[in-house]
């Protein structure tokens, strides 16, 4: 096959090196992301039942959060970064009330970075250039466009002469830990909205936050009236949909044995996403965002998961992978004709969920397009990687993302598109769809492909027999030895596939790693990106904070995964020899 097969997929706009650069939090911060996500979730799950009111007095601050600390077993040292969270959560919906044109965006000016920094300053604070080197850059744009009035400057004396002149009623802001605790007098005496996403360091200089969260208070808004969605416990009711007695009560009794292996592998694990974003779709622009969840959805979601998992089968055979989920494949356990029926039998159950769906008749048929042009598209990019395993040739990066792209970008676009087609409101949207599934497609199969790099316990190595971004950029940016050898890999010259560790050590030396990693942060931006131009603010706001819970709990999936291997090592040293962890396989694409 010709390189020429291959199209090269449009990069997004680069992420500058040092607007990812990692420090470690200091000590009194909890030391990964996973790790304040949990919390934050932690201290949401509490204040539905606490019932507080802001401004809460620094006393019962401290009060409850050393109650979620003992509640939860967190660390004691993050007492005052919980408290900083909890104030936050507070002020929330009462933030959410206030327009953006009343609200101020208070930047420290040590998250640029220093050494580099072309700014002059005046006496209101920093005066950003624009060079893209930092943060500051893009959270000041956005923010102005919205309607806030901006400063990037330390102290407290001019923010309070803004909120005298009565033109800023709420601020957002971010701080070290240090300073909000000086502030806290100040904003809880003038009893203004605040919100302060605390930065990782507290050493003035090249500091780093949570970006994620910084874009979550900035763009929260009344008009999202998703805003209040618990999508954890969304993403939850989904996945009760798929056990043996909802399938069974909702869909039948299987008729024959052919039907009941089909619904056992329906059945089986997953990760769920494709009929969660249909739900979320759905919820974002019906009229009533946290109105009960009809039959219709239901079907329409089992739907889209039976086209998924119909390709599964698909592929376990085109790949001839022995397991998934930790299982026997169904090839492997009912045999090669039996698994291709039944992947086809799923096909042939998501169109007839679709078109039995007791909706209006142009609903159902736009359902139906939207998932025969999506089956089409996948099937192209699953042929694209197919054909290149046959005669592999040495992709570029691009050509990789471009087969990303085809193969899994389709499978999101089906799902979100079904969901607005079942609101009615597939036409408002439906370009901004299209551009976001593309880039959340793209950005999900780099952190599967950097997934499936790091997971020493499956017992293959795969990742260097099909297109990778990370085996592509390798051979990009190594050198030498390394480039020759890549090249060769490709090429189909070498008998056999270096082992997981050589390609990672590979992929350290040429920065291949680091820059997959940038590219996974560029395409969930240009997800982001994609749903400015869109109207509805329940749908800009929702998917945004969809795309941080698909990513959130993957890493989750894989800190646990790596916490599990870490234990079962453990206990085996203490017992005397060292064990070797049962093979998990990766997350399915």
């Amino acid at each position: 096959m010709s390189t020429v097969a291959v199209r090269s997929a449009q990069l997004p706009p680069a992420v500058p090196i040092t607007v990812r650069r990692f420090r470690q939090p200091k000590k009194n911060i909890p030391q990964t992301k996973v790790e304040r996500d949990h919390i934050l979730g932690t201290i949401r799950k509490y204040l539905e039942t606490a019932k507080l009111v802001p401004p809460a007095p620094l006393d019962e601050m401290r009060y409850h959060a050393e109650k979620i600390v003992a509640d939860n077993n967190f660390n004691p040292i993050y007492r005052d970064y919980i408290g900083v969270l909890l104030s936050n959560e507070l002020w929330r919906e009462t933030l959410a009330t206030i327009p953006y044109e009343k609200r101020l965006l208070l930047m420290p000016k040590c998250l640029r970075v220093e050494s580099k920094c072309p700014a002059p300053f005046d006496e209101f604070g920093l005066l950003c250039k624009q060079c893209g080197l930092c943060t500051i850059q893009d959270f000041q744009n956005e923010a102005e466009k919205l309607g806030y009035a901006v400063l990037v400057a330390e102290g407290s004396a001019i923010v309070m002469s803004l909120i005298q002149t009565g033109k800023i009623e709420a601020i957002v802001g971010i701080s070290c830990l240090p300073v909000l605790e000086r502030t806290f007098p100040y904003v809880e005496a003038a009893a203004i909205p605040a919100v302060a996403v605390p930065l990782l360091q507290d050493d003035c200089i090249d500091t780093t936050v949570d970006i994620d969260w910084v874009w979550d208070y900035i763009h929260l808004t009344s008009e999202d009236k998703t805003r209040r969605l618990n999508l954890n416990k969304l993403h939850e009711d989904v996945r009760e949909w798929f056990t043996r007695e909802s399938l069974d009560a909702l869909l039948g009794k299987p008729h024959d044995r052919t039907e009941e292996i089909a619904r056992e592998w329906l059945a089986r694990a997953g990760n769920r996403w494709r009929p969660f974003l249909t739900v979320a779709s759905y919820q974002a622009l019906r009229e009533d965002p946290e109105g009960p969840l009809s039959d219709d959805l239901k079907k329409a979601a089992i739907a889209v998961e039976c086209f998924h998992k119909a390709s599964l089968v698909h592929d376990d055979i085109e790949d001839n992978d022995a397991q998934r989920y930790g299982e026997a494949t169904l090839h492997a356990e009912h045999g090669m004709p039996v698994a291709l029926n039944v992947g086809d039998l799923l096909i042939g159950e998501g169109y007839r969920l679709l078109a039995d769906s007791n909706v209006r008749a142009d609903y159902r048929t736009a359902m139906l397009k939207i998932a025969a042009e999506g089956q089409r598209e996948l099937c192209r990019g699953q042929g694209a990687e197919l054909l290149w395993n046959n005669h592999p040739v040495a992709l570029s990066s691009t050509q990789v993302l471009e087969i990303f792209r085809s193969k899994t970008a389709p499978a999101f676009e089906v799902a979100l598109k079904i969901g607005a087609a079942l609101s009615g409101r597939l036409d408002e949207v439906e370009e901004a769809l299209h551009e976001y599934s593309e880039a959340l497609g793209i950005a999900y199969q780099i952190h599967d492909d950097l997934d499936d790099l790091g997971d020493d316990s499956a017992t293959d190595n795969t990742v260097a027999i099909r297109p990778s971004i990370v085996l592509a950029l390798i051979r990009e940016r190594g050198k030498g030895e390394i480039k020759d050898t890549m090249e060769r890999l490709w090429n189909g010259e070498l008998k056999e596939s270096p082992d997981k560790a050589t390609i990672r050590a590979w992929a350290e030396s040429s920065t291949a790693h680091e820059k997959a990693m940038l590219l996974l942060e560029s395409y969930k931006e240009q997800a982001v990106r994609s749903l400015q131009g869109v109207d509805n603010a329940n749908l800009k706001g929702l998917l945004r904070r969809v795309i941080g819970k698909i990513f959130n709990d993957l890493e989750i999936k894989g800190w646990c995964r790596e916490f599990e291997v870490k234990n079962a090592t453990t206990e085996a040293k203490e017992a005397g020899a060292v064990a070797t962890p049962a093979p998990e396989p990766a997350p399915a694409a």
